[in-house]
């Protein structure tokens, strides 16, 4: 779509002061704000790939040889801080600093978090200042650029859907590829160097969008005042609402119960930094011999060289419209582009060199995201054009797909000896595993945003995001702490009895979802 086909984008645009240059119909800024997304994941999943293995890997190898309880423990306190500290950044950019502001003090602090955790070799301070840093960073980075995104754009665009499709991608572009090079550099190479590669490309996202600011007009550049005109519309929302004080009420309790179910969900879901990470490591046959790893090799391959192909491609598209007017955009992100090639090239070339080929732990962590981008659009269209069902029965269809995941899981730990330290359980068992949780993530992450977004009064939609946010929040802090009960379950019962827990927990949800369907449809008082 040109940008003459969306009068109110354009009027939306010089009304904010907003460059008017269009990328693929869509403002240049959007992809700007891609891009520093895309590094900011690529450095939180990179980190994330890295920390539950280097934790439990043997001190001679690096590792810090931590049993699995205490690994997943610590998992479970940072994954959880992670998804909290965003409610406090969200308020100190309202009040304080505006999102731009917010966004470039994050990225900066997070920069320094993975410098501090580079240095581990020296000092174990090092590496929990560097948690530290990186939980207060997300904190003030997260919620405020996807609210930059969401200010490009009129309510009454028809692209502003379309614009967070565009920068979802470029979440799932920069979590795939931090997932596969921090994971590879840091199991191959050294701890050390995968903590800090994530640091490099986080300060490249800041200073490409410090160059950039200029091209969001007035949006974020300090914090929102309401005019008169906004706060009389507020009240008007307001009075509207008190017409219809149960109808409000009655959506808002459906917005509880989607979170409740949102917290079953990621507790199984977020195993995957885990108890997920145990089975890779110690559970898997993860030497490939003969052609077995000769496919594997160019599998591999296409999935390093493929992705950035495409986000440089987008880079080139963005670079052909703005280069002019933000030369330094440009120049550091294709600076931070020539670094991925070379890496991903050199990757590639040192795998085919080598005569034994052995997965890395955190390769199975990019199937997430890369089933994410292959399946998103067949999802999306089942939802528009085959069948529509409810947001409960939507919610039990992801819950009870994580489950089938752990199902699975349980069915591949069948042949482990109880309280086995170690097996060689074929690898399809974890990519099959992650199939399912993907296609589960899919009925349920976006949908639930949707619903929040539709069942929300105007003047509470804010906060609960944040409690959405919080809620994952809860579920990643259970997700550890019940990870860390792995070795215990498995030395008492078995390794596929602890999966067959974990699977059990969702899929109940699911149940109890699908009971209460009826009652809460009605609840939503129209909204589907």
């Amino acid at each position: 779509m040109s940008q003459e086909q969306d009068p109110a984008l354009i009027a939306h645009l010089a009304n904010k002061g907003i460059d008017d240059k269009m990328v693929m119909g869509h403002p240049a800024g959007l992809f700007i704000l891609f891009f520093t997304e895309m590094w900011e994941r690529f450095s939180y999943y990179g980190m994330r790939a890295l920390l539950t293995v280097f934790l439990i890997t043997e001190i001679a190898a690096g590792g810090w040889e931590w049993d699995n309880a205490d690994a997943m423990q610590l998992y479970a306190w940072y994954t959880g801080l992670v998804y909290l500290t965003p409610l406090l950044g969200g308020i100190i950019a309202d009040k304080f600093t505006g999102f731009r502001k917010a966004i470039l003090l994050g990225a900066l602090v997070m920069t320094l978090g993975h410098l501090s955790m580079a240095f581990e070799g020296i000092n174990p301070y090092f590496f929990y200042a560097g948690l530290v840093l990186m939980i207060l960073g997300n904190g003030l980075f997260k919620p405020n650029i996807s609210s930059m995104v969401g200010n490009l754009y009129p309510d009454s665009s028809s692209k502003k859907d379309a614009g967070y499709t565009i920068f979802y991608m470029g979440i799932n572009a920069g979590a795939f590829l931090g997932m596969l090079l921090c994971g590879y550099i840091g199991e191959k190479i050294g701890w050390h160097y995968g903590f800090g590669l994530a640091g490099v490309f986080m300060l490249f996202g800041m200073l490409q969008f410090y160059f950039g600011t200029k091209i969001f007009g007035d949006i974020g550049a300090k914090p929102e005042k309401h005019t008169k005109e906004e706060l009389e519309k507020i009240a008007e929302e307001s009075d509207e609402e008190v017409l219809a004080p149960n109808v409000v009420r009655d959506r808002l309790v459906v917005v509880g119960v989607l979170m409740v179910a949102s917290i079953f969900f990621f507790f199984a879901f977020e195993q995957a930094g885990g108890s997920m990470t145990v089975f890779a490591k110690d559970y898997t046959q993860r030497v490939l011999e003969g052609s077995t790893g000769t496919i594997f090799k160019w599998v591999d391959a296409i999935l390093t060289i493929f992705p950035i192909i495409i986000v440089t491609w987008v880079l080139y598209g963005l670079g052909k419209k703005i280069y002019k007017a933000y030369p330094l955009t440009i120049i550091f992100t294709a600076i931070s582009f020539v670094l991925i090639w070379i890496l991903g090239v050199w990757k590639v070339y040192r795998e085919f060199s080598l005569e034994q080929t052995e997965v890395t732990v955190s390769w199975f962590q990019i199937l997430n995201s890369f089933f994410i981008i292959t399946l998103a659009s067949s999802f999306s269209k089942l939802w528009e054009k085959v069948w529509n069902p409810s947001g409960p029965v939507k919610f039990a269809m992801g819950l009870a797909l994580v489950g089938v995941g752990f199902v699975v899981l349980s069915l591949g730990a069948n042949s482990i000896p109880q309280g086995a330290t170690s097996a060689s359980v074929s690898m399809i068992w974890l990519i099959l595993a992650y199939f399912f949780h993907t296609t589960g993530e899919l009925c349920l992450s976006p949908v639930g945003l949707s619903y929040v977004s539709k069942l929300s009064p105007k003047r509470l939609a804010g906060l609960l995001f944040g409690l959405w946010f919080t809620a994952s929040a809860i579920a990643n802090f259970i997700a550890g702490m019940t990870g860390s009960y792995i070795d215990k379950i498995s030395e008492t019962y078995s390794m596929s009895t602890f999966f067959l827990i974990i699977a059990a927990i969702p899929m109940g949800a699911a149940v109890i979802l699908l009971l209460l369907n009826p009652k809460l449809k009605k609840m939503m008082h129209g909204i589907n």
